[in-house]
């Protein structure tokens, strides 16, 4: 995939990390950010991905009452612990 420059401002002392961890791996700083950014921007989707489908649940109706979701989780630990020796 073709890759595309960007400037961020970072604290001297995440740049030392950055350096360190670069030479201890034999990596570049580039591919580090890389990586970093790009593993926080795919959990930051999923939580945004999953409010917005919560929502829509709502939207839709698709809900249970607190009560209900107490009583579901209260029969599935009991079951484990029934389960367990």
């Amino acid at each position: 995939m073709p890759s595309t420059t960007m400037t961020i401002r970072v604290s001297a002392d995440l740049k030392e990390k950055l350096d360190r961890l670069a030479a201890e791996t034999r990596r570049s700083r580039s591919f580090l950010a890389e990586e970093a950014v790009s593993a926080y921007v795919a959990r930051e989707l999923a939580i945004v991905e999953g409010v917005n489908q919560g929502l829509e649940d709502v939207r839709q109706g698709r809900t249970v009452s607190h009560e209900e979701a107490l009583s579901e989780l209260a029969s599935i630990i009991d079951a484990a612990e029934r389960d367990c020796p």
